[in-house]
């Protein structure tokens, strides 16, 4: 009878997860612009959690004897109409524009997902209800749409979050409908339902984890898109309201001063952009690694 070395298996052990991140460092440094991506989302992650910590200054401190003052030393962003320190009031902002497009597409993401499997696995009527409503919603400019959702609800934070939430729906109840129709002729799945499992057991065990890899990317791709439509609909009085410090809010702000005070305007603009390129760059590179199908030059 052979006996196993307990000493060669704690070792083995410790090494298939030492060789797993070996694996994935790998397929990260193919891609440069993916380890730039996950740079710009960690920094942008510290600043929200680390907000109190990395502002100077109070964003709500009004001080009328500082308004208007160009970038410096003191106020590295400069000051807006009422004195606030414009650095502040960014770092501050992440928690509002990031936070929200965090939540949306974790609301999103879990309803369209439960739905759009659900939608799969039980067929018949009820997929082609939830299909034709979800086509009703897509056929409509999903910015528009979320305008409109947000005016109806009340221009405020929540509201504008929640517009938004409802408006991505229908793109990971597509995306998981068509995971789990595929899914759902293995082997592995029927074989389960001729045991007896419940369409809901078939769902939890079978269905969501094997259809989670594609669903992932679409959220991370959808991370930069929905930190533009949020500050868009803050942009125009829909989001965030005075005196919260939110991107959208500030860059609407600043444009009144756009010709003279450049610096109004100029880094929330920046803050959005960056946030969103950070958010595509981690996006594809994710893709790359999760699709075996794609090289290192595709």
């Amino acid at each position: 009878m052979t006996t196993i070395n307990p000493e060669k298996r704690t070792h083995t052990a410790l090494a298939m997860p030492r060789s797993r991140l070996h694996f994935l460092w790998y397929l990260t440094r193919r891609s440069p612009l993916t380890i730039i991506g996950f740079l710009i989302i960690l920094l942008v992650i510290i600043m929200v959690i680390g907000a109190p910590f990395i502002a100077p200054y109070d964003p709500n401190k009004v001080m009328l004897s500082s308004r208007l003052l160009p970038p410096s030393s003191i106020h590295w962003f400069g000051t807006d109409e009422v004195g606030r320190d414009l650095f502040s009031r960014v770092v501050y902002g992440s928690r509002a524009s990031c936070g929200a497009a965090f939540m949306i597409v974790f609301i999103s993401m879990s309803a369209g997902v439960f739905l759009g499997c659900l939608s799969g696995v039980v067929g018949g009527v009820f997929d082609s209800a939830m299909m034709r409503t979800m086509d009703v919603v897509l056929a409509l400019p999903a910015l528009v749409l979320a305008m409109a959702l947000a005016a109806a609800l009340g221009p405020s934070l929540f509201n504008s979050m929640l517009a938004v939430a409802i408006v991505r729906i229908p793109a990971y109840v597509r995306l998981s409908r068509g995971q789990t129709l595929s899914l759902r002729e293995r082997i592995f799945v029927k074989a389960s339902r001729t045991f007896g499992a419940s369409n809901l057991y078939i769902l939890r065990w079978h269905l969501l984890p094997n259809a989670l890899s594609p669903l992932i990317v679409q959220a991370t791709l959808d991370l930069g898109g929905i930190v533009l439509i949020a500050a868009a609909l803050s942009f125009i009085g829909l989001g965030a309201q005075p005196p919260t410090a939110e991107w959208g809010a500030l860059v609407s702000s600043g444009r009144s001063f756009i010709l003279d005070q450049w610096w109004y305007g100029t880094f929330p603009g920046l803050a959005i952009l960056v946030t969103a390129m950070g958010c595509n760059l981690l996006g594809d590179g994710i893709r790359d690694m999760l699709d075996p199908r794609l090289g290192p030059n595709e």
